[in-house]
């Protein structure tokens, strides 16, 4: 099957992570090249595997979140909390739901003078939750009621969630800043600034914190640390080093959110490595040639990741030794993987969840969803999952054997 993918200028906010490796990757990045938007890249998308599913999720009740997020790129995944489901669509529209009936709790438009074009979040924390959009703001609305709580501007787009700790939000922007906002107020209270290449891939690592320290992957092929409490940089290491004759080439943004587990933090880059780093030394402790854009999962003891080519791999979290691989969703424009139900599980572009075998890499399921496709995978609930298409249709479903 052979899928074509038009490139298309910076303007209509788009990402084909899929196509990296081709001329296709202007459509990802933040400079985008002459004639771009006017040309044509044909890529091998994988059919769709063959598979015989030992099981059917069962639908507990479906609504919908507006025009969701379109084709456009963004990382806008629901959130569970507070016994609530919290879920919003691009042009500014949140909702919290009952998680047991779908019902509508409450409803808010967060759009103003201009299209709301939400995009980092969502994040749930201090009672609230937190949601970033592509106009360079932060908003905080309260989690009982949807009401409004502040609104603030920040240097840069905010692509990815915040990041909350110590009375803080922290969100990290398309500028190379990390920003530090009083959770009550939205005032701000520190910053730090790191490079940004020319030519960067269109998306930022969601900074995670732990033990009094935050973590996040840069444009310019890092992962930093810093102390939250006074926003001090206390350590960085490379994930990428930029190598060959264009910028194209040359890419090496770490997009991913870092994994934690235990003492050692995990990140990966695009046209970089997969890596393990200590905590306290910020010093490797195994590198592996993987690359990717996409965020990381793990059930404990493995990682999974999607390469930039649409390949599934499992490693071992321990010695980074591959435990099996699968090229049978290549260029299928995945979503990062999920652990559901014990299962790991992928949404991909044409609306199929492909459901497989943590151990093996082998498919044990699949179903069609919806056709416009996943931008995020699947989120666990208590009693089941939640899945949110791109146009915006919202379902719980239950693993039925």
């Amino acid at each position: 099957m052979k899928r074509t993918l038009k490139k298309i200028s910076l303007s209509q906010g788009l990402f084909s992570k899929g196509v990296i490796r081709k001329a296709a990757v202007c459509a990802a990045a933040i400079g985008v090249l002459a004639g771009c938007a006017s040309e044509e890249d044909t890529i091998i998308m994988a059919p769709v595997p063959t598979v015989s599913s030992e099981f059917t999720p069962q639908s507990e009740w479906s609504t919908s979140i507006g025009n969701g997020v379109g084709h456009y790129f963004s990382k806008l995944t629901p959130e569970y909390a507070y016994d609530k489901i919290f879920i919003a669509s691009r042009d500014g529209l949140i909702k919290a739901l009952d998680p047991d009936t779908g019902k509508e709790l409450w409803s808010n438009d967060l759009e103003r003078e201009v299209y709301a074009r939400l995009s980092g979040g969502l994040t749930a924390a201090y009672g609230k939750i937190f949601v970033g959009n592509e106009n360079g703001e932060v908003i905080a609305v309260d989690e009982s009621t949807g009401e409004e709580l502040w609104r603030v501007v920040v240097n840069g787009e905010v692509l990815a969630s915040p990041a909350t700790d110590n009375n803080l939000v922290i969100v990290n922007t398309s500028r190379g800043m990390l920003i530090a906002l009083d959770q009550l107020t939205g005032e701000q209270k520190w910053t730090i600034s790191t490079e940004v290449p020319s030519l960067t891939l269109r998306g930022d690592s969601a900074p995670v914190t732990v033990s009094g320290g935050v973590f996040w992957g840069t444009a310019n092929g890092r992962l930093a640390a810093a102390i939250v409490e006074r926003g001090q940089l206390i350590w960085q290491q490379p994930v990428g080093t930029p190598k060959g004759a264009t910028e194209i080439d040359r890419l090496v943004d770490v997009d991913a959110t870092p994994v934690i587990l235990g003492g050692t933090l995990y990140t990966i880059g695009i046209n970089g490595q997969l890596i393990g780093i200590d905590l306290r030394s910020g010093k490797p402790t195994w590198k592996r040639n993987y690359s990717s854009a996409i965020d990381i999962e793990t059930d404990g003891s493995r990682l999974f990741v999607v390469t930039d080519t649409d390949h599934l791999v499992a490693v071992d979290a321990r010695s980074g030794t591959e435990l099996w691989s699968t090229e049978k969703l290549e260029h299928r424009l995945l979503t990062a993987p999920k652990v559901i139900d014990g299962y790991l599980v992928v949404g991909d572009t044409e609306g199929y969840l492909h459901w497989l075998d943590r151990s093996t890499g082998e498919f044990v399921a699949q179903q069609l969803v919806n056709d416009s496709g996943f931008s995020v995978g699947p989120v666990a609930l208590p009693d089941g999952y939640l899945v949110v298409t791109r146009n915006g249709d919202v379902k719980k479903l239950t693993i039925s054997q």
